[in-house]
């Protein structure tokens, strides 16, 4: 049989309310049986008996929530030696129903059912016995209305044991589910954010590596005529790389620590990015009409960056010059474009070679409640995407 994980101050309360039950219950046992007549001829044979009865229900009192199923077997091998050796009911069968209660609290699935059909059939049985069992003088018209009234109140008492117990365990089950709703919701929570560490991680990483692999080359090229391009492009690629460096530690602490966001970029940074890009060697034009009126929501500013970010470290990889980025802020939402021309033919949904960039550029957008669409337009690539604002503080 399964043991149900207790802790210990509920084992040791267990144990002592079976004890106190054994030595409150052998006296009242044996007072019982005397005032209700039942013959005692046996001497030490009955008292032994009717130790057992009461040493078999304080048992089934002391396991009755570490193991519901052994308590209710243990409680009818007692009420059965109980009935067998010809003992009446006595204040000793209390125990029954604290047994029906935790079964009907704690008791698997099966257990439950079975402490409710040993409700109803003990309550049956008990009537039996009493009306028709050995010295009872069977049944008859006389005792049958009384002895269907007897199994009236015994069902009704047996049960009331049972269905209070099947209270609590709804009450336990709609717990243990909230509680596994609130754990799932935090794991949710904790995936997203992993999902977004790892998008701006890879945002940080492609770009800056982006832009050292284009000042790299450049340097390259440039070290044998012009000394000087080389060393201004290896402080750029110095620059670039802690830069991403910075980024990168930060990232791995909120994800080692899951604690609250670090500072993200706002359009404050926007600046530095087109520095970046116009070092790195591409030709970039920006126009910015209408102009932000007062300071729109951070997440729109996260994701407005992070767009223009991957899509120009996408025309550092494969287009051409000159790259026209467009922003427009109206009153309820941020219009963003960004084309350039292709070097080479790509395929229109898959510029990078690879669709994570697009599917993280696409997600940054949904996530504010936008839409976002790249493809091929003629010789070139268009990045284009609407945002929502709402209200800008």
């Amino acid at each position: 049989m399964v043991l149900r994980p207790l802790k210990t101050y509920q084992l040791i309360v267990d144990i002592v309310v079976a004890l106190f039950f054994l030595t409150v219950a052998v006296p009242l046992e044996l007072v019982s049986q005397r005032a209700l007549g039942t013959p005692l001829s046996g001497g030490v044979l009955s008292l032994v008996l009717g130790g057992i009865v009461v040493v078999l229900f304080a048992a089934a009192l002391a396991v009755r929530r570490l193991s519901p199923a052994l308590a209710l077997a243990v409680a009818w091998a007692a009420a059965i030696l109980q009935m067998t050796s010809g003992r009446m009911p006595s204040l000793v069968d209390i125990a029954v129903f604290a047994v029906l209660y935790a079964a009907a609290a704690y008791g698997s699935d099966r257990v439950f059912w079975v402490g409710l059909a040993s409700a109803l059939g003990g309550a049956l049985v008990a009537t039996l016995y009493l009306y028709a069992g050995p010295g009872s003088g069977g049944l008859s018209w006389d005792t049958i209305s009384v002895a269907v009234a007897v199994y009236i109140a015994a069902t009704f008492a047996l049960m009331l044991s049972w269905t209070a117990g099947a209270l609590v365990r709804t009450a336990i089950r709609a717990r243990e589910n909230r509680l596994a709703q609130q754990r799932a919701e935090a794991d949710a929570i904790a995936e997203q954010e992993r999902v977004r560490i790892a998008r701006d991680m890879h945002d940080v990483v492609a770009h800056s590596l982006a832009v050292v692999i284009a000042q790299a080359d450049g340097a390259r090229y440039a070290a044998a005529e012009n000394p000087d391009a080389a060393t201004a492009a290896l402080g750029t690629i110095s620059s670039t790389a802690r830069s991403a460096l910075a980024d990168v530690r930060l990232l791995l602490t909120q994800l080692r620590h899951s604690q609250a966001d670090g500072p993200q970029p706002t359009l404050a940074d926007l600046e530095e990015l087109y520095a970046q890009v116009r070092a790195a060697g591409l030709e970039l034009r920006v126009d910015v009409d209408p102009m932000p009126v007062g300071t729109p929501p951070a997440a729109v500013q996260l994701a407005v960056y992070r767009i223009l970010q991957e899509a120009l470290t996408n025309s550092l990889r494969h287009g051409t010059g000159p790259v026209v980025v467009r922003l427009s802020w109206h009153p309820d939402r941020v219009e963003l474009d960004v084309r350039n021309p292709l070097a080479t033919t790509v395929p229109a949904e898959q510029p990078t070679g690879g669709r994570h960039g697009l599917i993280g550029m696409r997600e940054r957008a949904q996530l504010v409640g936008g839409s976002l669409d790249a493809g091929a337009e003629g010789d070139g690539f268009v990045v284009r995407a609407t945002l929502p604002i709402g209200g800008a503080s």
